[in-house]
């Protein structure tokens, strides 16, 4: 990686735990089912769409796994009953998926490469979260149980609703963000990459 990549890995990653930070401790955001448990939302992942459609797989990796970060330290360390380590390494895990395959299928489906293709964001975005949402049920189901000796399969369908919500929010800004004319070229700009090409309305 050049300067460049890595100062736009810091930035996205900064900006990654700041949503984190922010979303997980606004209470009205929290969704929660009486009798089983509490999950807030956490918008971290527009860092990670964003850097993943700008920088690619690997990058999208890494901004999704550092920016998931303190997601991992809240429910790990932040609330009474929290996973510790387990949380903090695994949720981060979880979000570098999410940044991998948002990657690979947005330069396969050359998403943000022209006006014409912001909406194939939509779908994109949607199906980059799949790995992560079947790892979160495994998660809770086995390596919690294995690590921890807690049962904590009750989470499954109070994280995976809330989850697949926050995706669907951020796949909308997503085909917002990459069909913004003046955001794509500013970041274009700042990784010096070729200029795209536009289609005509």
């Amino acid at each position: 990686m050049d300067a460049k990549q890595t100062s736009f890995i810091a930035i996205m990653s900064a900006l990654g735990i700041t949503l984190s930070f922010v979303s997980l401790n606004i209470g009205f955001m929290s969704v929660a089912v009486p009798g089983q448990g509490t999950a807030a939302l956490d918008l971290s992942h527009i860092a990670t769409f964003v850097a993943a459609v700008f920088g690619g797989a690997y990058i999208g990796a890494t901004v999704g796994f550092l920016g998931g970060i303190y997601a991992g330290y809240y429910f790990g360390y932040a609330i009474p009953g929290g996973l510790g380590l387990l949380s903090l390494i695994g949720i981060p895990l979880g979000k570098a998926m999410t940044g991998l395959l948002a990657g690979f299928l947005y330069k396969r489906l050359r998403v943000g490469n022209s006006r014409g293709h912001s909406l194939w964001a939509v779908p994109t975005t949607l199906l980059s979260y799949i790995p992560e949402s079947v790892y979160t049920v495994l998660y809770f189901l086995y390596i919690v149980t294995f690590f921890s000796g807690k049962v904590m399969a009750f989470m499954i369908p109070i994280v995976i609703p809330k989850g697949w919500i926050e995706i669907a929010i951020m796949s909308i800004m997503m085909s917002a963000l990459v069909g913004n004319t003046g955001f794509r070229e500013f970041i274009n700009r700042f990784l010096q990459l070729p200029k795209l090409k536009m289609s005509k309305p």
